[in-house]
C-alpha cells in the first residue's frame, strides 16, 4: 500500500493503459481523480471530469477537483494521447497532425501548467513514447509530439526541483492496447509491428504500468528529469 492516502490524478483513464494505471494505484491505496474524453466505467462520479486535454481549462478543472475533493494532489499521470494514420510526412493529413500535437504535446503542457503549482513535493509522470526518443517512420507528427513531451519533462523537472517535485516520463514502445489495432490480437500483425524490437513483441500493459508506479513511488525520491524507455531493447540498437 505504498500510495495509501495519496491523491492520484490520471488522464486518459477510460481504457487501456490509463484504466490499468488507475486500477493499480487504487489497489495500492490511492484516492483517484480521473479524466477522459470518453465515459470511464465505474468511475467515482464526484472525482471524475470528462473533457478534452487539448483545452487548458480542462487541465485546471482536474486539478481543482482534486483539491476540492481531497485537499491535495500528490501524483499526476498524464496519459491521454492519440495516434494519427500512419503515413510518410508529406502525406500526413493536416487536421490529424494538428490534433495529435494539440492532444499529445499541448495536452501535457497545459497539464503541467495546472499541476505544478498544486503538486509541490509530489511526482508527475508523463507518458511519452519510444517514438519520442527515436525516429518513427510513418508517425512523424506523433513522434514530434512525443519528443516535445520528453523536452517538457526535462524542463519541468528542472523547474520543479526547487519545490522537490519530481517529473519523469515513461516511454514505451507499442503496447498491447486498442491503439495498435489488430497487432494487439493478431500474431502476424504483431510480428510486423515489432520487427525492429530486440525482444520481438509488444509490451504488455502490466509491464508499462509497473514502470509508471515505480516512477511515482515516494521511495524513488532521487529520480527526476528522466525519460525511461520500456521498449524491449529498442533503445540499445
Amino acid at each position: 500500500m505504498r500510495f495509501a492516502g495519496k491523491t492520484v490524478l490520471v488522464s486518459g483513464a477510460a481504457q487501456g493503459l490509463g484504466a490499468a494505471t488507475a486500477q493499480a494505484f487504487q489497489d495500492e491505496g490511492a484516492i483517484l481523480v480521473l479524466g477522459d474524453i470518453a465515459e470511464i466505467p465505474d468511475a467515482p462520479p464526484t472525482r471524475t471530469v470528462y473533457g478534452d486535454v487539448a483545452d487548458p481549462a480542462y487541465a485546471r478543472q482536474l486539478v481543482n477537483l482534486a483539491i476540492e475533493q481531497t485537499g491535495r494532489l500528490d501524483i499526476a499521470v498524464n496519459n491521454a494521447g492519440i495516434l494519427h494514420t500512419p503515413a510518410p510526412i508529406p502525406e500526413i493529413d493536416e487536421a490529424e497532425a494538428r490534433r495529435v500535437i494539440e492532444v499529445d504535446l499541448l495536452g501535457v503542457f497545459w497539464a503541467l501548467q495546472a499541476q505544478m503549482p498544486a503538486i509541490k513535493g509530489g511526482a508527475i509522470v508523463n507518458i511519452a513514447s519510444a517514438a519520442g526518443l527515436h525516429g518513427a517512420p510513418t508517425l512523424g507528427a506523433y513522434s514530434a509530439a512525443k519528443h516535445g513531451v520528453a523536452g517538457l519533462t526535462k524542463t519541468a523537472a528542472l523547474e520543479g526541483a526547487r519545490d522537490k517535485t519530481r517529473v519523469n516520463a515513461i516511454c514505451p514502445s507499442f503496447a498491447a492496447t486498442a491503439m495498435v489495432g489488430e497487432a494487439a490480437t493478431d500474431p502476424e500483425a504483431e510480428k510486423q509491428m515489432t520487427r525492429g524490437i530486440p525482444l520481438r513483441r509488444l509490451a504488455t500493459i502490466p509491464e508499462v504500468v509497473q514502470a509508471i508506479l515505480w516512477a511515482a513511488d515516494p521511495a524513488n525520491s532521487f529520480m527526476t528529469g528522466q525519460c525511461i524507455g520500456i521498449d524491449g531493447g529498442l533503445g540499445a540498437v
